[in-house]
C-alpha cells in the first residue's frame, strides 16, 4: 500500500542495529569480568552459526523488499509503502527479530550466556525506543490499513 510523501520518519533517535550492538558488546565485557559461559560443545557452535546465518538471510531478503518497494529501511527517514508480504506476513518486524536471533547464534559462537541473554535487554530497548515510535508513525501515517494489519501479523512471532 502506497501513500502520500511525508517529510519524517518514524523519529527514531538511535539506529537499531548499534542499539543490538551496544547490548551485545556491554554483555561480552561483562562476560569478560564475570565468565558465564556455556560448556565447550560443536552442537553450541553450529547452533549458533546457524542462527546467526539465518538472521543474516532473513535481514537480506528482508532489506531486498524494502528496495523492491522503493521505501527506506531506515526507521527515521520517511516511508511511502507498508510492506505486508514475505517475512512481513509472520512479523511486523522481522529486522528486530533477525537482530535478536543473531543475539542468540553470537552468544552461542562465543560460548557466553551473557551475551546469549542479551537479547532481553536489546528487545526490551528496541521495542521502548524504535518498535512503539515506529507503530504509532505507521498507524498515523496509513490509518486502518496499518490498524488491520496489527490485527493479523504478531509484532515478533
Amino acid at each position: 500500500m502506497h501513500s502520500e510523501p511525508d517529510k519524517k520518519g518514524a523519529a527514531v533517535k538511535v539506529p537499531p542495529p548499534l542499539i543490538v550492538l551496544s547490548v551485545l558488546l556491554l554483555a561480552y565485557a561483562l562476560n569478560a569480568v564475570v565468565p558465564f559461559t556455556i560448556p565447550p560443545s560443536p552442537g553450541v557452535k553450529f547452533t549458533g552459526y546457524t542462527l546467526l546465518g539465518i538472521s543474516l538471510v532473513i535481514i537480506g531478503i528482508t532489506s531486498w523488499s524494502f528496495r523492491r518497494e522503493k521505501t527506506h529501511i531506515e526507521p527515521w527517514k520517511p516511508t511511502t509503502t507498508m510492506i505486508t508480504t514475505g517475512f512481513f506476513a509472520i512479523s511486523r518486524n522481522p529486522i528486530y527479530l533477525a537482530l535478536c536471533i543473531g543475539c542468540i547464534g553470537i552468544g552461542l559462537i562465543l560460548q557466553s550466556w551473557w551475551v546469549v541473554f542479551s537479547v532481553i535487554p536489546a528487545a526490551m530497548l528496541l521495542y521502548q525506543f524504535v518498535i512503539t515510535r515506529e507503530e504509532a508513525y505507521l498507524e498515523q501515517k496509513f490509518g486502518e490499513a496499518y490498524v488491520q494489519y496489527k490485527r493479523r501479523v504478531r509484532r515478533w512471532l
